[in-house]
């Protein structure tokens, strides 16, 4: 909408007519100014020249500093910029939150109101209070050609905006490798860190598990990787980025790839020599993939020698109620083949099998029971596993598949682990088998088959 002509012409009328006695009329000033910043706003550059031409301060601004160049650049108006900028307007006005002009051309991805700025005079290392900067900004919208002509006019690439993050990061953050690309031409530090803290978190019960957990240390690579950019992560390692770099907590790239399920990314490292079997967090990648039951993975994995039977040493945080991708307390020590026979995943466990896995493995852990606060012990194979023994009462996570029935996935995982060697009459330290959990799920193929096994007759119902 075009500010209406009769509003103009009365404001001009004023302006040219000059204050009505020796003392300036503020409110006609006010007034003044609000129709500069109106006509800004809406991009009216006919508008914004009559009110310059009738001598309406080309600095006018709202009460939080908000300029009439800062709303006409947000309004991707070159037209009413260049007036202003013409008429005497501060290219580097900024409000209270420290937006200026040349930030909002990066927001807007406007190469030409970019140069226009900059020919003015705008400076590019102008930050938000928050610490965010032009080529912050731009990179963050993917303007990889703003961000050339910011890092071109002299913009600081290392400047550090929220938790320490650069511009660099951010455009790896976003899936924007013709930013990241443009940023590495002009020397940006490819192994810069985010800014490091620690938080207390938990799993419940809450009183017994919890812990402080670092946070940050990422470097550009890192997000491209939790983005899954492969274009980006690409690039950064061609560039000399470390493919074995690993956040604060220290998790891996090759492990960030697994938990996100972003395959092609975790090849590409993997190939790039990265250490397939990294787990100074206390999880590894081989453990991220059975969780996900990505065979795909696994089996790269394997491949690149990860050590199949790595054991979990820790347990992570997760949403309340959620049904995020995590390992609870009592999955501690499990093993990727105990992990896949836990969720009942044959064919997982097979690929595991043939590289090497032990399938004989026996989980014993301790841990406090949600809900009875007690401390619990389990002792459980593999074959008890496949049936849901074992590792406390856990929220399922794993999107539903139609890969078969419960009873039917079951099986096959029964099935296997016993013949890869599974004892059919071990008992948990409750002296509950297999069998017996078979038959309180009623899963009578299952039934039939150990007690076909050797497994002794359950009792009748």
């Amino acid at each position: 909408m075009r500010i209406r002509a009769g509003w103009i012409a009365a404001v001009v009328a004023c302006v040219s007519a000059g204050p009505a006695s020796a003392q300036p009329n503020d409110d006609a000033a006010r007034s003044d100014a609000a129709a500069l910043i109106a006509a800004a706003k809406q991009g009216d550059a006919g508008a914004v020249g009559t009110l310059l031409q009738a001598g309406v301060d080309a600095d006018a601004a709202e009460a939080d500093g908000s300029t009439a160049l800062l709303w006409a650049v947000h309004s991707d108006s070159y037209d009413a910029a260049q007036l202003l900028l013409e008429a005497g307007a501060d290219p580097n006005g900024a409000n209270d939150l420290g937006a200026t002009p040349l930030w909002a051309a990066g927001e807007n991805r406007n190469p030409r109101v970019t140069d226009l700025l900059l020919a003015a005079g705008a400076d590019p290392n102008l930050a938000l209070l928050a610490g965010e900067t032009p080529v912050m900004v731009a990179a963050r919208a993917g303007a990889a050609d703003v961000v050339d002509r910011l890092a071109g006019a002299g913009a600081d690439l290392e400047r550090r905006g929220t938790r320490g993050q650069t511009a660099l990061m951010w455009a790896a953050a976003q899936r924007h490798p013709a930013v990241v690309e443009t940023l590495i031409a002009h020397g940006a530090d490819l192994h810069a860190v985010s800014d490091v803290w620690s938080q207390w978190m938990g799993v419940p019960p809450h009183s017994r598990n919890n812990k402080e957990i670092p946070h940050g240390g990422n470097t550009a690579l890192l997000f491209a990787v939790r983005a899954g950019d492969l274009e980006s992560a690409r690039l950064l390692v061609d560039a000399g980025a470390d493919v074995d770099d690993a956040d604060a907590w220290g998790v891996s790239a090759v492990t960030l790839a697994a938990h996100g399920g972003h395959n092609e990314l975790l090849a590409f490292l993997l190939e790039r020599g990265a250490d397939p079997g990294a787990a100074a967090a206390g999880f590894a990648a081989l453990h991220e993939s059975a969780m996900r039951n990505d065979v795909r993975a696994t089996r790269a994995l394997l491949e690149a020698g990860a050590d199949p039977d790595v054991r979990l040493e820790t347990w992570t945080p997760t949403r309340r109620a959620s049904r995020d991708l995590h390992f609870p307390p009592s999955f501690i020590g499990a093993t990727p083949f105990w992990l896949a026979a836990r969720f009942a995943r044959a064919e997982l466990m097979q690929l595991l099998a043939e590289h090497g896995a032990d399938p004989r493995f026996v989980l014993e852990v301790e841990y406090v029971a949600d809900g009875s606060m007690q401390w619990r012990t389990d002792r459980t194979t593999a074959l008890m596993a496949a049936l849901g023994m074992g590792g406390g009462r856990v929220r399922p996570w794993v999107p539903y598949t139609d890969d078969g029935t419960p009873e039917s996935r079951t099986l096959a995982a029964v099935k296997l682990a016993v013949e890869l060697g599974a004892d059919v009459h071990a008992a948990d330290p409750n002296g509950r088998t297999a069998l017996d959990v078979a038959e309180e799920l009623q899963f009578e193929s299952v039934v039939h088959y150990l007690v076909e096994q050797g497994a002794d007759e359950p009792a009748p119902r």
